[in-house]
């Protein structure tokens, strides 16, 4: 059937079965507003893994240029020919930029810097600079820096002079910083801003400030934890060349499912919906790691009448680097059933480059089309693109260079009042996907190494079909699941973090044969296989599949186990993404890691209806347990997974996670047959709970830390003693903490504790599930819902946000919006 859909340009049979496929997509709309209304701070439109991720940061398609999740640009374009009108549908053409003073994207350049606060007039253009030091970018904390920045502060100064300033049509500066920035040019103040910088940030300034002869850019960059970069250059806005012919198709709707997301669109006399898939369901590991996403053009006459109707789809090969300035090959040709477009940098550096805004920059995209819908196929610079469409050439004018475009116009000659549907698919072959210790391995599609991207791309589009009535039906059954669990808002939560939770991760298979779900830490460190990331985005897994939660466990299990991690309490992290070979972060964080991973251990045997797991690491859980009973009930100053707000000793929510802890080694205990050992370490933890509540008692509600009155602290960590009925606290708890939730609540959100207006918003929907009435739960999750619809910060849904405001406070397209799901988890486990 599959051979027969595709082998044939759209017979009776073909265009019945994708008509009722996309019908299905239309119909079933669990997230439809009008085209006006937000749907999400950002659109997921490819998103496989956090390499191979592109997303739209507009309501309408066509009003941004699409970009990777750190917000540098990969752009994708589309348009419609009907009856030889053009229409812009997907993406804006990228602005272009004259360099005036590059920045280390183009060329390294030297600076003079200082870790050391200095005296007098830093940033102006007289200033001696006499004792500062000399160095070249790039500067930051990266592998690939040449300036190395490890402290917390930088002062620098970038010297330069400019030719022709008049000639300037809009001056910009471009940079990018981690994590607050001033600038300031020939001594006059141009920019300041607290927290870091979306990739590069094009910031306008009075060209009337540059003098000739020789100028001064001055920055003062802090670094307040996390990764550590500065770079500045300025840039002129070139004026755009506008092309007269091409009109904006007008957009009627746009559907956010779990896994598409799904365009409406009135281009002149015909109706188009254009839908990007990306298949990722959670019980089909073969599937799940199939690097290829699906993009649908689903096109009907709306006038009753016929027309002749192309689309064009293209790529830029921005998609297969880390900077712009990367050069690329790029080449076209057939296999069996497919047209093919690939493209890679000539460079390929396999696994090289790690760090947080880092894209990758080995391996080789791909666009294909099934050969049975005869699309043509060309490749161009990325600005000549739209008007080679427009014009109707077809012919590769170029196949070496920067910022090339993959090119396929689809033909869909005449159509009248009955749907016509093709579609493309867009593919990314990394080769090797992380290294482990020490020990590069492959991704899980191609751990034999005999398998080809070609193979992929084919066998996707032998099944698309079957593949998009898959992700039909779970778009269907996970909505009609969130909603009945937790209401509307609560299941649009779901929705939104479906794919970005999954997309944070890739899949391979360890040395020793074992599963490991690799995350990194998008945006807040760029670390692999962080504990406490894995802890908060552990419900979708585990009511998924729990394979996928041990495969985020067993790197850090082997770690301890092999020796390589002496500590006698679990590990932080494995390194820095895409590099797994030991932890990278600054300290460890015991109480919370340690307990963190006794719980998930327990969920997972809960999940699974065995403790097998457990018996497999029984030795390490038990020498972490030990370290929660010595250290962990009144835990002394040290970071937990909240590290952004600072150290704490005594830290209430944090006694909580070493108390459940405990419970869950108990509960293990018990069902490995190990009596005596259950009823110990009950009784420790049955202790601990009496302790806790006088030490954090404060009439009306419970302490931030031990005998602080007046704080408060959400204590998020309470979920997993009701999710596992370890019976531990009693219900009082529960009644009196929820009832004070209520009234520190602000418009966006409940405060993660009494120290700043900011939450995570994660730990509210974890708080909210504990929560002892349905009105209440729906009380704390409503203004999640309302931030993600209304915050300014058009990025992959952050989850550290203001509740003052809705902004962003910082983090963005993470893993941990997999917590969302604590309360589908809860209800599934509850019933079971």
């Amino acid at each position: 059937m599959q051979n027969l859909l595709y082998k044939l340009s759209l017979t009776t049979k073909a265009l019945t079965t994708l008509v009722a496929v996309m019908l299905v997509c239309a119909i079933f709309i669990p997230f439809s507003l009008s085209a006006q209304q937000r749907k999400a701070p950002s659109y997921p439109l490819i998103t496989n893994n956090t390499y191979f991720s592109v997303w739209s940061n507009s309501d309408k398609l066509a009003e941004s240029t699409t970009t990777h999740w750190t917000g540098a640009e990969q752009s994708l374009i589309g348009l419609i020919n009907v009856d030889g009108t053009n229409y812009r549908f997907l993406g804006k053409e990228p602005e272009q930029y004259r360099t005036i003073l590059p920045t280390s994207e183009e060329k390294d350049y030297v600076v003079k810097y200082t870790f050391t606060k200095p005296n007098g007039n830093w940033t102006g253009v007289e200033f001696p600079a006499t004792d500062w030091e000399e160095g070249s970018s790039p500067i930051g904390d990266g592998k690939e820096d040449k300036l190395k920045w490890t402290s917390r502060d930088i002062w620098i100064r970038r010297a330069f002079t400019v030719a022709q300033a008049e000639a300037i049509n809009k001056l910009l500066l471009k940079l990018t910083w981690d994590d607050d920035i001033e600038v300031s040019l020939n001594g006059e103040p141009v920019f300041a801003k607290k927290g870091v910088s979306k990739g590069y940030e094009f910031i306008p300034v009075d060209k009337s400030k540059l003098k000739g002869g020789e100028n001064i850019l001055a920055m003062h960059i802090v670094n307040t934890g996390g990764g550590a970069r500065a770079d500045i250059g300025l840039v002129d806005h070139e004026k755009p060349a506008l092309n007269k012919q091409l009109q904006m198709a007008d957009q009627k709707n746009v559907t956010i499912n779990a896994t598409q997301t799904i365009y409406s669109f009135k281009c002149g006399k015909v109706d188009l919906d254009v839908t990007f898939t990306s298949p990722l369901l959670l019980s089909d590991l073969n599937l799940l790691s199939r690097p290829v996403s699906y993009i649908t053009y689903n096109v009907k006459a709306n006038d009753g009448k016929t027309h002749k109707v192309k689309v064009f789809f293209s790529a830029s090969t921005n998609l297969a680097v880390n900077q712009s300035k990367q050069p690329v090959t790029a080449s076209k040709y057939v296999t069996a059933n497919l047209s093919i477009l690939k493209a890679g940098t000539n460079e390929q550096p396999v696994l090289q480059k790690a760090g947080d805004d880092v894209r990758i920059d080995w391996g080789y995209m791909y666009v294909a089309a099934p050969k049975s819908i005869a699309v043509s196929q060309f490749i161009t610079n990325g600005k000549d693109a739209v008007e080679a469409f427009c014009n109707g050439e077809k012919t590769s004018t170029v196949t070496k260079g920067t910022q090339l475009a993959l090119n396929t116009v689809i033909p869909f000659e005449q159509v009248g009042a009955a749907a016509v549907s093709k579609f493309i698919e867009v593919g990314y072959d990394d080769i090797y996907s992380v290294q482990y210790f020490n020990q590069n391995l492959r991704p899980w599609w191609n751990t034999s190494g005999k398998e080809t991207i070609e193979g992929q791309l084919s066998k996707a589009a032998d099944e698309y079909s079957s593949v998009l009535q898959k992700c039909v039906s779970f778009n269907k059954n996970m909505y009609t699941d969130a909603f009945k669990s937790g209401g509307k808002s609560y299941a649009e939560l779901c929705v939104l973090a479906y794919r970005q939770g999954i997309a944070a991760h890739t899949l391979v298979k360890s040395p020793q044969g074992e599963v490991l779900w690799f995350s990194k830490e998008n945006f807040s460190g760029g670390f692999v296989n962080t504990v406490d990331v894995t802890y908060p985005s552990a419900p979708l897994y585990l009511i998924y599949n729990p394979i996928l939660m041990q495969g985020m466990l067993n790197g850090i299990f082997y770690f301890s186990e092999s020796g390589k991690f002496k500590d006698n309490f679990a590990a932080h992290d494995l390194g820095t993404y895409p590099h797994a070979n030991g932890q990278t972060y600054g300290e460890g964080m015991p109480v919370e890691e340690s307990g963190n991973m006794i719980i998930l251990t327990a969920a997972i045997c809960k999940a699974q209806g065995n403790p097998a797991y457990a018996k497999k690491h029984w030795k390490t859980l038990s020498t972490w347990v030990n370290y929660l009973t010595e250290e962990g009930f009144d835990p002394k100053n040290q970071l937990c997974t909240d590290d952004f707000a600072g150290h704490l000793a005594r830290n209430a929510n944090l006694s909580v996670k070493a108390i459940v802890g405990i419970g869950c080694y108990a509960q293990l205990a018990d069902a490995m047959g190990q009596k005596a050992t259950a009823v110990k370490y009950r009784a420790i933890a049955n202790d601990m709970v009496s302790k806790w509540m006088k030490l954090a008692g404060d009439k009306d509600h419970y302490t931030l830390t031990f005998e602080n009155p007046g704080s408060w602290s959400q204590k998020y960590n309470l979920i997993w003693d009701k999710v596992l009925r370890l019976n531990l606290f009693p219900q009082s708890v529960y009644d009196t903490e929820t009832k004070y939730y209520l009234t520190k609540q602000n418009e966006y959100g409940l405060p993660l504790d009494s120290r700043k207006s900011y939450t995570k918003s994660d730990w509210i929907m974890w708080t909210a599930t504990f929560a002892p009435t349905r009105e209440q739960f729906d009380t704390l999750v409503e203004p999640v819902y309302k931030y993600a619809l209304e915050t300014q910060s058009r990025v992959p849904l952050s989850d550290w946000h203001e509740t003052t405001n809705g902004k962003q406070v910082g983090f963005q397209a993470r893993s941990v919006v997999g917590g969302y799901f604590m309360k589908l988890l809860y209800d599934k486990i509850r019933k079971e």
